[in-house]
């Protein structure tokens, strides 16, 4: 296995942040491979050139592939195939920001096919990859033998809620930071560092950050930080450099440069077509301009034709050198007389346009014009379910806000295939999502996902700018409360005799032919996103800062534009957007909101049609209730919140209430939102005895029902409106329709139990079919009082006593086997029935000095007895209560009681 060099050094003056880079061990093959480390997180990246220039090839083909590998997180890919599918965003977006500061970097006419490949192999969740990858290409590239004028460093840089610029940020560090941004360059001669590349943005907290105290990232910031920015670029160079003298680096590959046409070309073009085509880039209208530059290049490609009839490929050649020339004249024409293609200053805008509510049915449009440039832009709000899943390496796992670009040919005039998005469409909806990020609400404040489209309808320079501000009108048409409008201007410059002249709202030509392009986004008040690009080697401090106010000057003209449109968000959503309700409940209601097996919440979401949502928060539940009804929503909103604070529920009052659970011992019905209430399986039948619940009800049928009682722990005893099983008289009961004729009776109901260990509940029934209640019968058909005798042997009710055998309870059967009641007392061995009021522990139907029935008599006892079954149980049918009281069942026990 080959030697592996490594060389590693600290960033920043961090400790934790290491950057390593190795070479020799991995890849052997590959012109120039690196392994890059920062942290946990590693990056395997190549380099490889084609040995051969294609045939035709009129550019410089360089492609970068970044492959985001599952097992770098530790994770399984989650689509059906589990395999890695078409590069993430993330993966095309640093592809762009290798691609950028490194393109400029290879020579001119070098037109070799080459490839750089990053493989991600380990990502620790700390550490981004992006900038590590960049210097480990840049490495890659300066080992490889391919002509690179490298080594290119990059940094990330993160604006502290100090108002310090933080070098190589974590994702957390990022996260708590107001504004973020990744700088590329490369060390001149002199020890400057000329920057290529920035792509910079505000975080999603930055808004937040600012209400508190924090310095807002503006142009003199932004200008701070590139500046501060250099010292750890150089840092980064050095390192590249350390590998390259220890490292072996391959021999300088043999390639030739292609020249796009011969000198005698070009200066026959010069003479033959300069005056034509300074007339034809005079034009300001793009359409009759083309039109006339392409006239003249008929006319100068005739001209020549015969001159250079034996050249091989002298259209092509005629064909790049006049494009060169018509370089070259528009560049000396702002030079000059800083006069640009169209006419304008170099300050100037081109006329502007704002438009909100062109589409009457989506939820939210914005139409922004600037000159040709034409972007209409679509909001549509949907629930937190609508947000997207992000499965990646990094520790972002979804995202509501989220923003599409789309650039068809007809934008420009031309024809082309339609064939999904490409890498510039995802790269410029990316910008104009992170310059709006900073201004857009969070879930809290907002519960919707956002997702906005851009559609390019006609474009002639920065209509990813013209995005930014479209999706500014957009929002605030559909009701999204921003916290600012955002601007986006497109800025150019031409180096022209070591004069800087810097353009606003550049067209496309003037980017194609411009040293420079940078764009900017931002409030009134601070900066949110910022793109800069270029190609030429250093950029003075006081000219960059000129740049940035001059930009400054646009944005805040196209600003007052926009508000002339919309000057702030609607109050309101709109009619055909779904309206969403969010509220924080307590962690104890989420249970009862839920109800089992998510029966209440189904409930409410079928009733009302609303969408109903309950997350768990660290200290509270989170409920989100959402339709496009907003009459739904306020109904499932009122349900859940008498849910959460439950009306009471009056004692005799009556209610439409619905079954929504059913037991052994009867059914609960739901009367009011939160309360429920038990009708007895007793009262359930009408009059009659049933056996299962089930057979007279069913889950979710509606009853009329009657509140009896409510117990101190709020439990509810219902009753059916129309039962009139019940013979008491409704005055005579308390509020749970319980009969309070006298104390004694009251604990006769509880029972007690006697010392024979009779265990008849209230009376069962005997052999001979005897149904009494609390008094049983004799054999000779004794229905008298609870102190009724019968054959000389005492069978009275609760205190009947016998001189000589009684045991009864509150009556039982004689014939030497008791089978009474619960029983009364006995003075010597009676620890039976509650009652204990008369002084000589007699029954209750007994006259003074009388243990036997008679004319002195108060009352049936059978039939009181059966009455009170009525009173709490209801009418059980002409068998009384023995099917439910095993009146006989210590039978046995009782016959082997001795007598006394």
């Amino acid at each position: 296995m080959a030697q592996a060099i490594t060389v590693s050094a600290v960033l920043g003056g961090a400790d934790n942040k290491t950057l390593s880079l190795e070479a020799g061990r991995l890849a052997g093959q590959a012109d120039g491979a690196v392994v890059a480390r920062m942290g946990g997180t590693t990056i395997l990246v190549t380099a490889t050139a084609a040995r051969r220039v294609r045939q035709g090839a009129d550019f410089f083909p360089l492609t970068v592939d970044i492959e985001e590998r599952m097992y770098a997180a530790g994770k399984i890919p989650g689509s059906f195939f589990r395999r890695e599918g078409r590069a993430p965003e993330s993966a095309i977006l640093t592809c762009r920001l290798i691609d950028r500061p490194l393109r400029p970097s290879f020579p001119d006419g070098f037109r070799n096919e080459v490839h750089i490949v990053g493989t991600v192999l380990s990502a620790d969740q700390e550490n981004p990859y992006d900038v590590v990858a960049i210097n480990g290409a840049s490495a890659a590239l300066s080992i490889s033998g391919i002509p690179f004028a490298g080594p290119v460093g990059a940094v990330r840089v993160a604006h502290s809620v100090e108002g310090q610029w933080i070098p190589h940020p974590t994702y957390e560090e990022s996260a708590d930071s107001t504004f973020e941004m990744v700088v590329a360059g490369r060390v001149l001669d002199n020890g400057d560092v000329a920057v290529m590349m920035v792509e910079a943005n505000g975080t999603e907290a930055c808004w937040l950050h600012y209400s508190n105290g924090a310095p807002k990232v503006d142009e003199a910031a932004l200008a701070e930080g590139l500046e501060q920015s250099k010292q750890w670029i150089k840092e980064a160079v050095g390192l590249q450099r350390r590998l390259i003298a220890s490292a072996e680096v391959k021999s300088p590959m043999e390639y030739e440069l292609q020249a796009d046409y011969t000198p005698e070309v070009e200066a026959a073009v010069s003479e033959v077509g300069a005056g034509k085509l300074a007339t034809a880039m005079a034009i300001a209208d793009k359409a009759a301009r083309k039109d006339a530059e392409a006239r003249a290049t008929d006319e100068i490609t005739e001209a020549l034709a015969g001159r250079f009839g034996d050249v091989e490929g002298v259209d092509q050649q005629i064909s790049a050198a006049i494009r060169s020339l018509t370089k070259s004249i528009v560049r000396t024409r702002i030079a000059k007389d800083g006069t640009r293609i169209d006419g304008r200053g170099v300050s100037d805008l081109r006329p502007l346009a704002s438009e909100v509510g062109m589409v009457e049915t989506v939820h939210g449009s914005g139409l922004f014009e600037r000159g040709e440039t034409q972007v209409l832009n679509i909001t549509t709000l949907g629930t937190a379910r609508m947000d997207q899943m992000i499965d990646g390496i990094d520790p972002v796992d979804k995202k509501r806000y989220i923003h599409h670009y789309n650039f068809p040919p007809y934008s420009t005039g031309e024809t082309g295939f339609m064939r999904g998005p490409k890498r510039r469409e995802i790269g410029h909806g990316a910008l104009a999502e992170k310059a709006l990020i900073p201004v857009v609400p969070d879930m809290d404040e907002f519960p919707y996902t956002l997702r906005l489209v851009s559609e390019v309808l006609s474009s002639n320079g920065s209509s990813s700018m013209g995005s930014v501000c479209a999706s500014t009108l957009s929002l605030m048409d559909a009701g999204v409360p921003i916290k600012a409008p955002v601007a986006g201007i497109a800025m150019g410059l031409v180096l022209h005799e070591g004069d800087y002249i810097t353009l606003t709202d550049i067209l496309g030509t003037e980017d194609a032919f411009g040293d420079m392009d940078f764009k900017v986004a931002g409030t009134a008040d601070f900066v949110t996103a910022l793109q800069l690009d270029t190609k030429i080697d250093g950029l003075p401090a006081d000219v960059l800062a000129g740049a940035l106010n001059q930009a400054r000057d646009a944005r805040l003209k196209i600003l007052e534009v926009m508000a002339g449109a919309i000057d702030a968000p609607r109050d309101d959503v709109r009619p055909t957007a779904p309206k969403i309700v969010k509220f924080e409940i307590p962690l104890d209601k989420i249970g009862e909101v839920i109800g089992p097996k998510g029966k209440v919440i189904n409930s409410i979401q079928a009733e009302t049609g609303a969408e109903v949502n309950v997350d768990d928060g660290q200290d509270f539940g989170i409920v989100t209730v959402s339709s496009s009804n907003r009459d739904s929503v306020a109904e499932a909103e009122r349900q859940i919140r008498l849910i959460l604070d439950p009306p009471t529920a009056d004692v005799g009052g009556v209610y439409l209430g619905k079954v929504v659970n059913i037991t052994s011992f009867g059914a609960f019905v739901n009367i009011l939102p939160g309360r429920d209430g038990l009708v007895h399986i007793s009262k359930l039948g009408r009059g009659r005895r049933i056996d299962r619940v089930e057979d007279v009800v069913s889950l979710g049928d509606d009853l009329e029902v009657f509140v009896e009682d409510i117990d101190p722990n709020g439990k509810i005893r219902l009753k059916l409106v129309g039962d009139d099983s019940d013979s008491t008289d409704d005055t005579e009961r308390d509020r749970g329709g319980r009969d309070r004729r006298s104390d004694d009776r009251d604990r006769d109901r509880r029972g007690g139990r006697s010392d024979d260990r009779d265990r008849d509940r209230r009376g069962g029934r005997s052999d001979d079919r005897d149904r009494g209640g609390r008094g049983g019968r004799s054999d000779d058909r004794d229905r008298g009082g609870r102190g009724g005798r019968s054959d000389d042997r005492d069978r009275g009710g609760r205190g009947g006593r016998s001189d000589d055998r009684d045991r009864g309870g509150r009556g039982g059967r004689s014939d030497d086997r008791d089978r009474g009641g619960r029983g009364g007392r006995s003075d010597d061995r009676d620890r039976g029935g509650r009652d204990r009021r008369s002084d000589d522990r007699g029954g209750r139907g007994r006259r003074d000095g009388d243990s036997r029935g008679g004319p002195g008599q108060v009352a049936s006892f059978e039939v009181d007895f059966e009455a009170q079954l009525r009173d709490e149980f209801g009418d059980l049918g002409p068998d009384g209560g023995s099917h439910r009281h095993g009146g006989g069942r210590d039978r046995d026990r009782d016959r082997n009681r001795p007598s006394r």
